[in-house]
């Protein structure tokens, strides 16, 4: 182990492309590892002969990365780079503080608008091709569009209080792991597209809702006037999922949704095969081609592009090209 270590350690670094005269380079810095390739995947169209980007996550000594250290290198280096983040409740907050504030109000810093970028990646839109790359299968048995509204919709009265409570940051009364406790799906019954899994969430929220209302009388007051301003900032029943912790809906809920539909299209297409005219060796050949054919569905979801039609996608493109639009070259 010790030698390959000092291998890679003595190997040459690769040196970086030169640019010809008149181009500029704009450096990106983003949270993470796992951001670059999304917010490449955006930069990429913008690109020209007179302008390019590098992606990439800051060089510290301490390794250290995230949001306050993008913000941190705004205060020390202003204008000169472009910073990327997630807007974790900072848009929706807009002004509500000073970080809501700049993060809202700087011309080189850009943030998902959606609370991380997995929102995108669980765009519902999207998800069938998901399945239609994991399962090869384009089979259409559930409408993931009409499910994740469904979702949204029972999901957001708790939404509402877990935001307020992030807002209410030196209360915190309705922390992360219960509200996604309360809004995780344990199954997904796909018949009737769901409808048994949102009842039973339903149920879960509501327990939960009323709880939260008991004891905490003050926040039930203000909730009528906080929704509103939620409201304004372009959250509505039907699309919470985009606003909520990205981990949590595609850990606790998309992730469960592909796996239930996807096994059921693995099914589908095993039967398809198995009732077809082939027999003996050719049968089982074409079962073991189908199975060497599938792909992970974690994996294909993580590479998922197809968000582009996204109307928080579109508001943060068109910030992006407001910014080239006033650069001088």
């Amino acid at each position: 182990m010790t030698t390959y270590r000092r291998q890679w350690q003595s190997a040459p670094l690769p040196q970086r492309l030169a640019t010809g005269p008149g181009v500029e380079v704009k450096q990106v810095f983003v949270e993470g590892y796992s951001d670059v390739a999304f917010w490449r995947g955006i930069f990429n169209r913008y690109e020209s002969e007179r302008l390019r980007f590098e992606v990439s996550v800051p060089h510290r000594a301490d390794m250290a990365k995230g949001k306050q250290v993008l913000l941190k290198i705004l205060e020390e280096q202003g204008d000169t780079v472009i910073l990327c983040m997630d807007s974790d409740f900072d848009y929706l907050f807009n002004s509500g503080s000073r970080q809501s504030y700049t993060v809202n109000h700087t011309p080189n810093l850009f943030h998902t608008y959606t609370y991380a970028s997995e929102n995108y990646l669980c765009y519902a839109p999207s998800l069938h091709g998901v399945c239609v790359k994991a399962t090869k299968t384009d089979v259409r048995i559930f409408d993931f569009e009409r499910f994740m509204a469904d979702y949204s919709r029972a999901i957001y009265p708790l939404f509402l209080w877990y935001a307020h409570s992030a807002l209410c940051s030196n209360e915190n009364y309705f922390k992360l792991i219960d509200f996604r406790t309360s809004v995780k799906l344990n199954y997904v019954e796909i018949n009737n597209n769901g409808r048994s899994t949102i009842e039973w969430l339903q149920r879960q929220v509501e327990k939960r809702l009323t709880s939260l209302e008991q004891r905490y009388p003050k926040s039930k007051e203000e909730m009528p006037a906080f929704e509103k301003e939620i409201c304004a900032r372009g959250v509505s029943p039907e699309d919470t999922y985009l606003f909520m912790q990205g981990h949590t809906l595609m850990d606790n809920v998309v992730m469960v949704l592909l796996n239930a539909v996807c096994d059921q299209l693995k099914l589908i297409a095993g039967n398809n095969i198995a009732t077809s005219s082939m027999s003996g060796q050719t049968l089982r050949n074409e079962i073991s081609n189908y199975h060497n054919e599938l792909r992970n569905v974690r994996e294909i979801l993580l590479d998922n592009e197809n968000y582009k039609e996204c109307f928080l996608y579109k508001k943060l493109c068109a910030d992006i090209e407001r910014y080239i639009f006033n650069l001088r070259f």
